[in-house]
């Protein structure tokens, strides 16, 4: 079973990454930076490609090196991970273990724990998938490749949409009927070394581009998804549920208004 990692990176002016993530299968850097070039050479038994492109956006380079991949399986990454020297294996056991699975969500370990935690076996469905991002997926890349799914490239840092990407992807494999579980094994560790390019918290654009993100997932649920989501998280967003609410729907709206 070949394993390639798929790295979303900016600003990448040597090869050090690789060291520096303990990357142990193949891998392809998506780079955005000032200039364009690939690079293609060999660590040992390992095949690297670098993908440096004057261009910015997650999920334009998330997409890059998607397009160019050629394993069996798949691990989507970003350049402040740290992967565990057994991440191939674990990942491997796991396919093994559930051989339908087209996806697998794996654990990542935190300095202060911000993600779901999986505890054990179960399977991702429409009412479980929100919670999960995109460096904890592993695809089986024919299942992907199949249903021609890719990424938003209108959504997550660098784009109009702030964030969301990792969401509509999960939502597109769903909505294709592909199998996704969520085993309690972890395979990386998050140094959380860089302050995100893109974000600025939540803030009130934040908060607009949810209900716009809920609105290109489900244009039936989508205020259900507005209400549950300002009920659990206003706080966090520094407002009353009521203000974060109205924000969501006042942008839903409009986001559907323009779209006809």
């Amino acid at each position: 079973m070949k394993i390639q990692v798929l790295v979303a990176a900016m600003n990448q002016s040597d090869h050090s990454l690789i060291k520096k993530m303990n990357i142990k299968t193949d891998a392809i850097i998506g780079n955005q930076c000032g200039f364009n070039s690939v690079e293609t050479f060999n660590i040992g038994t390992q095949r690297i490609q670098y993908l440096n492109f004057a261009e910015r956006g997650v999920g334009l380079n998330r997409n890059n090196t998607l397009m160019r991949a050629d394993a069996d399986i798949c691990l989507f990454a970003d350049d402040d991970m740290v992967y565990e020297n057994n991440y191939g294996e674990i990942i491997e056991n796991a396919f093994q273990r559930h051989p339908d699975a087209d996806v697998i969500v794996f654990n990542l370990k935190e300095p202060v724990v911000t993600r779901k935690v999986i505890t054990k076996e179960s399977k991702v469905g429409y009412l479980n998938y929100l919670r999960y991002g995109t460096a904890r997926v592993a695809i089986r890349l024919d299942s992907i490749r199949k249903h021609g799914i890719y990424f938003n490239q209108c959504f997550g840092g660098g784009t109009e949409y702030s964030h969301g990407e990792d969401n509509l992807f999960l939502n597109a494999c769903l909505k294709n009927k592909l199998k996704i579980y969520a085993v309690p094994e972890y395979i990386a560790t998050l140094t959380e070394e860089r302050e995100s390019s893109w974000s600025n918290g939540y803030d009130k654009k934040y908060v607009k581009d949810q209900g716009i993100l809920f609105c290109t997932l489900s244009r039936r649920w989508w205020r259900l998804l507005c209400l549950q989501d300002a009920l659990r998280r206003h706080k966090s967003y520094n407002m009353d549920f009521f203000r974060a609410f109205k924000l969501m729907v006042a942008a839903g709206k409009d986001y559907l208004k323009r779209c006809k």
